[in-house]
């Protein structure tokens, strides 16, 4: 004897819109907890029951009037809950009316304003072209990460049906992903592969083309991008897919729900739903014409009937001859009769504002071992009133300890950041802080030190309080064996600048220097000259110098300021700058040395923070460096870098990190992934200083990417196949060895920097990124 197998939703939906009010009842049990999962990430504990309830009513009405869900009822009842947190909200404030209220089908994910751009995502628009059936099994297997099992009774299916179709469906979003990608016209090379990728991925394509394709993917940082998207798009659609549907809490709501026990008291919870509908104004409980007002009136009936057995699949659509026996009909007025006097609702009193907090924890950049390293923690007061005195209790792993703060400051990783104070703790630091303002924002930023011995994968967390509220969150990446680790990050209205310029050049007084110099013909390359001292100041205490012009934005600041040299010799040593405007150098003392070694002998970077120098100085210029240590000679490279945050009052609410590198690429390397920990606005503008010495630029194939295809930079050749051309912003002329080059791009689903060269061996030494933030 067979078991029936239980009715999917998209057949509870169907028996809803015939009146049958238990089957909304099932899909109240099925769906309540990820509700109330939502529902607490945004609103205090005793509104939650109210919002879930609001939501399922709303939806209710939709499917009496023939809209609503088809079959997809999880992802639509989670952008229900959005949007009726933020309406309540609105409402609350009196900056919405109750007539809004009324009018109301969310027929596109509801895009939170901290998350506007998401939804143009190429993941994102690829998920939201499918069918609502594919898409409600990737959403529970992929994104909520259900075992199919879980997942059968919402789709009708068995376990196997729901894994086969979750198949199908995966290769249906590889495909509409690879359509949208085609509908922007790539390079003529890359068209045929494009297409062949799908087929890549699945193992589907004959030995000589899947090594066709191999081959071009190696050299073509754009396709590459495209086959890793691919290869994984379960995480694409957990890092965009995820926060469009939920809004920015994706990671507490998948918590909570992975927490939740199955709901029960579908009927408890159905009668406040039917409770609502009864309260709701006159206007849209007309809406409700036809079978759906006759379930109002027979729900409680129906759920007692139903004894919360399983309900078989309703005969053929009919129209509702009347309610059961049990329960008494509802008296319809004749024409001849007064109708019945519906006294007015009572006016609900404003709840008095309370504070709503919501937090994130980072590691920036990467946390790697045998380094220092940044951990910044976010903070925003969603609420209507400020809230109480903030402590932070920052853990932090264990071989990660807090390095002091060795000045107080505004901005950056001063430990005084924004009005937080902090001091080391027992396991990490306590950050106390002044009231947050309703609406307001704050981020703190930790410099730690990180041991050899730290365990691979440890992340920090935060817990803060505020009077009687309590929020905790985790990083979701920890330490790492490599990677860049940041040297300085902040938020605010901020943006990156960097200059720099060469220390050597071509011999003046040799055919075809003057023209290389100026970047005019052939022979531009480093390993083709004896590399001489170039100096430009005219300054007779000087024997090897050069400048290169800054700007800062109309209005701005300089909050962080770090000077970068390099030189091929494995001797480092003090440098000399002089600011526009002074006359004098000043010497500046490496505070950290890295030597690396390259195909022709070693080479070294070294590092210093100027920032009270530079602060201090003019905002426009010519900045002037001078007697770095150095060799002369063939394929010998020295110069300099001035990278700096600024605040820029044009620009919008963004983060900017600095990151250390100091990564050798070429050779074995070709290629190197770096993550940008902490930088969560995916899909966001975003602007990248980046410091490289001794690419060549007669050696084509240096590629960077930001997860979005190669990049070309604003100055030199322009060229996204050599990026490292020697040039440098601020600097007119060839700048042989040295690479001080400015991007503009896009995040990608997973935010990381990807060098990559063919032919050239570089050492990438520090970037620059300033992103625009979502709130």
């Amino acid at each position: 004897m067979g078991v029936e197998s239980p009715q999917s939703d998209a057949e509870l939906l169907q028996a809803v819109r015939e009146g049958n009010a238990a089957a909304y009842g099932l899909l109240y049990e099925r769906h309540a907890a990820a509700a109330r999962a939502l529902a607490k990430q945004f609103v205090r504990r005793v509104e939650v029951e109210d919002v879930v309830a609001e939501s399922f009513t709303k939806i209710l009405d939709l499917v009496g009037r023939g809209g609503g869900p088809e079959s997809g009822f999880r992802t639509y009842l989670l952008t229900v809950v959005r949007r009726t947190v933020h309406d309540r909200s609105r409402f609350e404030s009196g900056e919405m009316t109750t007539g809004e209220i009324g009018e109301y089908d969310p027929g596109v994910p509801f895009v939170d304003p901290s998350l506007v751009g998401l939804e143009k995502s190429l993941i994102a628009r690829a998920f939201l072209s499918l069918p609502e059936r594919w898409r409600a099994v990737l959403w529970h297997t992929e994104v909520e990460r259900c075992r199919p099992a879980e997942v059968a009774p919402l789709l009708g299916l068995s376990a196997n049906g729901v894994a086969a179709l979750a198949y199908r469906a995966r290769e249906a979003l590889r495909q509409a992903y690879l359509q949208i990608h085609l509908g922007s016209p790539p390079r003529h090379d890359c068209r045929p592969v494009l297409g062949k990728l799908g087929a890549y991925v699945r193992d589907g394509l004959t030995r000589r083309d899947a090594k066709d394709v191999d081959e071009h993917v190696s050299g073509c940082e754009e396709c590459h991008g495209v086959l890793l998207e691919l290869t994984d798009v379960n995480r694409g659609l957990r890092v965009m897919v995820g926060p469009l549907i939920v809004g920015p809490v994706f990671g507490g709501y998948a918590a909570a729900l992975a927490k939740s026990a199955v709901a029960g008291g579908g009927a408890g919870g159905l009668l406040r739903v039917f409770g609502r509908l009864r309260r709701a104004p006159r206007h849209q409980q007309a809406a409700m014409a036809g079978g759906v007002a006759v379930t109002m009136a027979v729900a409680a009936g129906l759920l007692l009937v139903s004894d919360g057995k399983a309900i078989r699949k309703p005969a053929a659509a009919a129209p509702v001859a009347g309610a059961p026996a049990s329960v008494q009909p509802v008296p319809v007025p004749r024409q001849s009769e007064e109708p019945a006097r519906v006294p007015p609702a009572p006016v609900r009193s404003k709840p008095p504002a309370q504070a709503r907090l919501r937090a994130t924890i980072d590691a920036l950049g990467s946390l790697v071992r045998a380094r220092p390293g940044i951990v910044g923690m976010r903070l925003r007061n969603y609420g209507e009133a400020a809230s109480e005195r903030l402590t932070a209790f920052v853990y932090l792993p264990a071989g990660v300890a807090l390095i002091p703060p060795a000045r107080r400051g505004r901005h950056g990783t001063a430990g005084t950041a924004d009005g937080w104070s902090c001091r080391p703790a027992a396991r990490g630091a306590r950050c106390a802080r002044a009231p947050l303002a309703a609406g307001q924002g704050t981020a703190l930023f930790l410099r730690v030190r990180v041991s050899g011995e730290a365990q691979e994968g440890a992340a920090p967390a935060v817990r803060i309080d505020a009077g009687s509220l309590r929020v905790k969150a985790q990083a979701e990446e920890g330490v790492r064996l490599a990677g860049a680790p940041a040297r300085f990050a902040t938020d605010g209205r901020v943006a990156v600048r960097a200059i720099g310029n060469s220390l050597l050049s071509c011999p003046e007084d040799r055919e075809g220097c003057l023209e290389a110099r100026r970047r005019q013909r052939g022979q531009r390359d480093n390993d083709l000259w004896s590399m001489t001292v170039l100096d430009r100041d005219n300054d007779p205490g000087t024997h090897a110098s050069s400048g290169a012009e800054l700007t800062l934005p109309k209005g701005g600041k300089v909050v962080w300021a770090g000077l970068y040299w390099s030189a091929s010799t494995a001797e480092a040593g003090p440098i000399k700058i002089r600011p526009p405007g002074r006359r004098e150098y000043v010497t500046v003392q490496p505070g950290d040395v890295a030597v690396r070694d390259l195909p022709l002998g070693p080479v070294y970077q070294a590092y210093a923070d100027v920032s009270e120098l530079v602060a201090a100085s003019r905002r426009h210029g010519t900045w002037w460096a001078a007697d770095a240590p150095l060799e002369e000679g063939v394929s010998r490279h020295a110069g300099w870098s001035l990278v700096l945050i600024v605040t820029d009052p044009a620009e919008p609410y963004s983060q900017a990190v600095v990151l250390d590198a100091a990564t050798v690429v070429g050779g074995a390397a070709g290629r190197v992934h770096l993550p940008l920990g902490g930088l969560r606005p995916a899909a966001s503008p975003a602007r990248v200083e980046l410091v490289t010495w001794e690419g060549d630029a007669d050696l084509r194939g240096d590629k960077v990417s930001l997860g979005s295809g190669a990049l070309a930079p604003v100055g030199g050749d322009r060229d996204a196949a050599n990026v490292f051309d020697e040039s440098s912003s601020g600097a007119a002329e060839m700048t042989f060895g040295v690479d001080v080059d400015t991007i503009s791009a896009e995040l990608g689903v997973d935010p990381g920097l990807t060098i990559a060269t063919d032919k050239d061996v570089v050492l990438f030494g520090a970037a620059a990124l300033s992103v625009r933030a979502r709130s």
